[in-house]
């Protein structure tokens, strides 16, 4: 085993006692859970203690609920009708305190999740641009509402309001990024929030806290540790949440929603799972394909939504595309995340290695073969990515999505196949299509469009640029996250409207100038 540079070392322990209700940073006393990493720091392989997080049930939940709901106060809080400014002013000072703390949560990164060094990096980097590119977005969504319009006699003056309380959970494969792409609107749009961080990826949180209290009012964001049965079920059951913000998988997803009471009530804004196959057609270029392969079945180990998770190849050019990928997959290096040149990882699960052998075993058994001399070797802390084919539907690994080290391939002759399997298919995510005949592309552009939301052409899939549209059909995705689209999804359409007569004009005139309103303005955000 190789040194770990002093700089990646982890000296001392997390103890984390603090979580943040109602703007103060409270101490827990109660029982605690200890968080490990999947990665050693002897000789012999051990997991790593990192520290420990309150292990909180129905009371603290209730009472960061009760929290968020004063902060808002039933449309009356200081946030809800803070000028649209004001509240970036808040946003811009927590920006400016998170940029602090880089260094040591791009560390926890790579000891919690196991996230290589550059990617731990980009995750921080991007999530900081995601932020400030929101903030800007924001005035300009604000400028375009800072007007009335008139039709027949009726002026109005729409804005965008906020929809009250939100509960936010975020993934373990993107603790900072993908959970501040919900929180980070919702908070800006003048919601009041419950945050719980994933199992995985929860002590990077930690030296955050104090930035959320110091930027925002109190009770707009409410950080809570625990099991998100013990957090999250109490909180949907009083029925006083407006908005469910999670990006994880469906079951959690339709579980925490039936526990509400009145669902219809209920906005969901969702990031879920997905299926996302590789097309790839006889007259592809087999040497880009075969890098944008290996990027989207395993980039940060497949363990992405927007992960190629099957591969469809077409019988002309089946057998040099496996020889070529196996052989590329055999090459990847194994290290931890802080080595150089590093492509996999240790899984931060300790249950995913023996999952991913259980997909294996299953499909050699029904007549798929481990393509790759590496295939399914296994370490403390992983399982080497497994090239399998041929693969049937009535493998589990055609079947379940894997999130993890593991290549199901399919070999087609009629496009339908693939085609078709999408069509039933319960996801809805994304393609990737590789090839070159315009007119083999046209017709399958034109069809694919209607079965995801987005086809990647000669591309792996990924959720980023993250001014693009990122959302799914079927039980991959409700509502739609990106910087221009997350501001409408945690917000309504509002608006003062009044006929066109003296009065209301003089009056609407005298609002304008008073400058009393945060709702009725036109300034003009620079």
């Amino acid at each position: 085993m190789k040194a770990i540079p002093e700089e990646y070392q982890i000296n001392q322990t997390i103890d984390q006692r603090k979580y943040l209700v109602n703007g103060e940073l409270k101490t827990w006393n109660g029982n605690t859970t200890e968080v490990f990493s999947t990665i050693s720091s002897t000789e012999e392989y051990k997991p790593t203690l990192l520290g420990s997080i309150p292990d909180m049930g129905e009371p603290e939940a209730l009472d960061a609920l009760d929290s968020a709901m004063k902060a808002f106060n039933r449309g009356q809080g200081v946030w809800p009708t803070m000028h649209v400014k004001d509240r970036i002013e808040c946003m811009e000072n927590f920006v400016r305190q998170m940029k602090t703390k880089r260094d040591i949560i791009v560390k926890l990164l790579m000891w919690e999740i196991g996230k290589s060094l550059p990617d731990s990096q980009k995750e921080f980097d991007r999530t900081v641009d995601y932020i400030n590119d929101t903030i800007e977005e924001y005035k300009e969504l604000d400028r375009n509402s800072a007007k009335f319009q008139k039709h027949d006699g009726v002026y109005a003056h729409i804005r965008r309001g906020p929809l009250g309380v939100v509960l936010c959970l975020g993934p373990y494969n993107y603790p900072l990024n993908e959970t501040f792409a919900l929180l980070i609107p919702a908070i800006i749009m003048g919601n009041t929030t419950v945050f719980k961080p994933a199992k995985h990826g929860v002590l990077l949180i930690t030296p955050l806290l104090e930035a959320f209290q110091s930027s925002f009012p109190k009770g707009v964001v409410n950080i809570l540790f625990g099991r998100g049965r013990a957090v999250a079920a109490p909180i949907m059951q009083t029925g006083k949440v407006d908005v469910l913000a999670l990006i994880g998988n469906s079951k959690s997803a339709n579980a925490l929603q039936e526990q509400h009471p009145k669902s219809n009530r209920l906005r969901l804004v969702l990031g879920l799972e997905a299926k996302n196959p590789a097309i790839i057609l006889p007259d592809a270029d087999l040497d880009l394909t075969i890098d944008e392969c290996i990027a989207g079945t395993l980039s940060f180990n497949g363990q992405r939504c927007t992960a190629l998770k099957v591969i469809y190849v077409h019988e002309d050019v089946k057998d040099e595309f496996l020889k070529r990928y196996s052989q590329r997959v055999d090459e990847l290096k194994f290290a931890n995340p802080w080595e150089e040149g590093v492509k996999l990882t240790p899984l931060p699960e300790p249950g995913k290695p023996a999952y991913i052998q259980e997909l294996i075993d299953d499909a050699i058994e029904k007549g798929a073969k481990i393509k790759n001399k590496k295939g399914g070797k296994q370490f403390d802390n992983y399982i080497w990515p497994a090239v399998l084919y041929p693969v049937s539907k009535d493998m589990r690994v055609y079947q379940e999505e894997q999130f993890g080290p593991v290549v199901p391939v399919v070999s087609f002759s009629d496009i339908e196949e693939p085609l078709n399997d999408m069509a039933e298919s319960n996801y809805g995510q994304q393609v990737s299509l590789f090839g070159k005949d315009v007119y083999a592309l046209s017709p399958l552009i034109d069809t694919l469009v209607n079965l995801v939301c987005r086809v990647n052409l000669n591309s792996s899939c990924q959720r980023g640029p993250d001014v693009y549209p990122f959302t799914g059909r079927k039980d991959s995705a409700q509502a739609t996250l990106s910087v221009h689209d997350a501001l409408r999804s945690f917000s309504i359409r509002t608006f003062v409207a009044f006929k066109d007569n003296d009065l209301n004009n003089e009056t609407v005139l005298q609002l304008l100038e008073a400058k009393l309103s945060n709702f009725v303005s036109t300034d003009y955000i620079l």
